[in-house]
């Protein structure tokens, strides 16, 4: 009897191993926007997006090419590392970079657009859409207003 149950157990201890081993985990949402190059490319349109709307092209009056160079960059990295990639944001926090410059909602509604946008422009999936502006809008409360 003991036997039979031991022999029991470790039939059903395989199964639920072979059931785990099965699953292929979810791809991050990082992967499933196709990796640093892709998002880069969203980026550089998402900011040539915003260059041209004019209800936030005013932000980038006296930026030279080099300070742009940098937005995109940061903006990559921020996405990449929002996405689960293995990028780091070393940029400055969102309250620091945007104190004094009095966003406002009709920008921030703007800015999500253009990134929108650009979203679509490369056929990013709804979901993948949603989980990026679900990760960048927790910044909402800190580059808003401020």
């Amino acid at each position: 009897m003991r036997l039979m149950s031991r022999a029991m157990l470790m039939a059903m201890v395989t199964l639920w191993c072979a059931a785990c081993a099965s699953a292929p985990p979810e791809p991050t949402l990082y992967q499933r926007l196709g990796g640093r190059e892709a998002i880069k490319l969203v980026v550089d349109d998402f900011v040539a997006n915003m260059a041209a709307d004019p209800r936030v092209n005013g932000r980038f009056k006296g930026l030279d090419a080099a300070r742009v160079a940098k937005l995109q960059t940061n903006l990559a990295d921020q996405i990449c590392d929002a996405a689960g990639g293995p990028c780091a944001y070393l940029g400055r926090d969102m309250k620091t970079t945007h104190t004094g410059m009095g966003i406002t909602e009709a920008e921030w509604t703007a800015t999500v657009e253009d990134l929108v946008k650009a979203l679509n422009k490369f056929k990013v999936g709804q979901k993948e859409q949603q989980e990026l502006l679900g990760a960048l809008g927790a910044m909402k409360k800190d580059i808003v207003g401020q």
